[in-house]
């Protein structure tokens, strides 16, 4: 079967829309619906945006009739960045991650390097903050008195 009629087929089975898919994972519904019939070739980051928007574990969209998934000779490593529900894997948050991929594509790489270097900055701050300190003083603000 072929991944775009494998992929319609799923999204009928759970009486989805083009534009439900679109909103979940922030993809153009005309780019589904080429992938659907058979326009595109998605890449594989694509497939487990779809997959996980289909609520539907990425392998099945490879493996037709079968509740398990195969056999595998090796264990699939475990992704470096722990938390696979995190921001931007769906809805709004990933409409907007895509949107700033595209911002990004545009600006130059040492623009791009700083904006890396300023986000790093912002994490760094909003982590000290959770454990009620900063480098700016406690949550109340600096002491100003004696």
């Amino acid at each position: 079967m072929i991944i775009g009629d494998r992929l319609r087929a799923m999204r009928e089975e759970k009486k989805l829309s083009q534009g439900d898919i679109e909103r979940r994972t922030g993809l153009l519904r005309c780019y589904i619906s080429r992938v659907e019939n058979g326009h595109t070739v998605p890449a594989i980051e694509t497939l487990e945006k779809m997959a996980r928007a289909l609520e539907t574990p990425l392998y099945r969209l490879f493996y037709e009739g079968t509740d398990e998934p195969p056999k595998l000779d090796v264990p699939i490593p475990k992704s470096k960045f722990g938390d696979e529900t995190g921001w931007g894997n769906s809805g709004e948050n990933a409409r907007q991650l895509a949107l700033f991929r595209k911002q990004l594509s545009r600006m130059q790489e040492s623009d791009r390097g700083l904006l890396l270097g300023l986000a790093q900055k912002m994490a760094q701050h909003q982590a000290g903050r959770g454990s009620g300190k900063s480098r700016h003083g406690d949550r109340n603000g600096p002491k100003t008195g004696p």
